[in-house]
């Protein structure tokens, strides 16, 4: 058995200046952007969700611009398989987490729980 649930939304930028999407994003939405550290903060700032309910960040891509989702895993390699059998397709490996896409065409990425209360209180199980 493992759990899953969506964890926030991903702004793709394609732009050589972040620090200006992640403002623009940020003011449109109405939430405070946070530089992330060291080489994760040159490709991603985060958008503090006021309520806590979503993580949203903005990514410098060199793809066209669009917004994909999250869907976090307590065990990322069951929620994949599971998504497979649901029809979407593994495009890469990055680091912990994959990128695949729906039959539909939209790309998504399946990520490792971060473990959060959260997570557990709100995700569902599945067998």
């Amino acid at each position: 058995m493992h759990k899953s649930k969506l964890a926030g939304f991903i702004i793709d930028c394609q732009t050589t200046d972040l620090e200006s999407a992640a403002t623009f994003w940020g003011g449109a939405l109405g939430m405070p952007v946070r530089k992330l550290p060291e080489e994760e903060g040159e490709k991603y700032s985060q958008l503090i969700d006021p309520q806590q309910r979503l993580h949203i960040e903005v990514q410098a891509v060199t793809h066209a611009s669009r917004v994909h989702l999250d869907i976090e895993s307590d065990d990322v390699e069951a929620e994949v398989l599971r998504l497979e059998a649901l029809g979407a397709i593994r495009i890469s490996q990055i680091n912990t987490w994959w990128v695949m896409q729906a039959p539909t065409g939209q790309r998504f990425c399946v990520v490792r729980s971060k473990g959060s209360a959260d997570f557990h209180q709100h995700a569902t199980s599945w067998p």
